[in-house]
């Protein structure tokens, strides 16, 4: 497997969050308000990609507005949060672009990410991903999800694509 060539012809870059973009924690105030912590050496590679005119994009099965303000920030092209089925929202992305499942990175870490990581030509995943996902993603991370695993694809793809860009 060569996995420059793989990342030199993918234009859709596509994120979960919990576990990915951040470390899998949930935190609750008093008043039931949640947070999450991103790390910004991820963010400096989703922004350079929204930069370079990939195509990014967060696909989610929880709802909380800090994704939305992350989103926002970084320039990511298109957010699905609160999506259990996960497939068909790649499915559309694909169709709205014009692109199809060779030209797709996702990063995932759990079984919710499983029907896309199977299709997908660049399936990734943080090293702390679960067994399930880890056997069949071509990228693991040197890195753990929301402590640079992003950035590392977001570089692999970059530097793969450079004399493209």
């Amino acid at each position: 497997m060569d996995l420059e060539k793989i990342a030199s012809k993918i234009k859709l870059l596509a994120f979960d969050v919990d576990g990915v973009m951040t470390d899998g924690s949930i935190t609750y105030d008093e008043n039931g308000i949640e947070y999450k912590t991103f790390n910004a050496k991820d963010g400096h590679g989703l922004a350079k990609m929204a930069k370079s005119g990939f195509i990014t994009a967060i696909i989610t099965g929880r709802n909380n507005g800090t994704v939305d303000k992350r989103a926002t920030d970084l320039r990511v092209t298109e957010v699905y949060q609160g999506v259990k089925n996960k497939l068909p929202i790649i499915e559309a992305i694909m169709q709205k672009y014009g692109l199809d499942f060779s030209q797709v990175a996702y990063m995932g870490d759990d079984e919710p990410d499983l029907q896309i990581l199977e299709r997908v030509a660049l399936p990734s995943c943080p090293a702390d991903a679960v067994k399930r996902v880890k056997d069949i993603c071509k990228f693991v991370s040197q890195k753990e999800g929301g402590r640079g695993a992003v950035r590392e694809l977001c570089d692999l793809v970059y530097d793969a694509a450079k004399d493209n860009i």
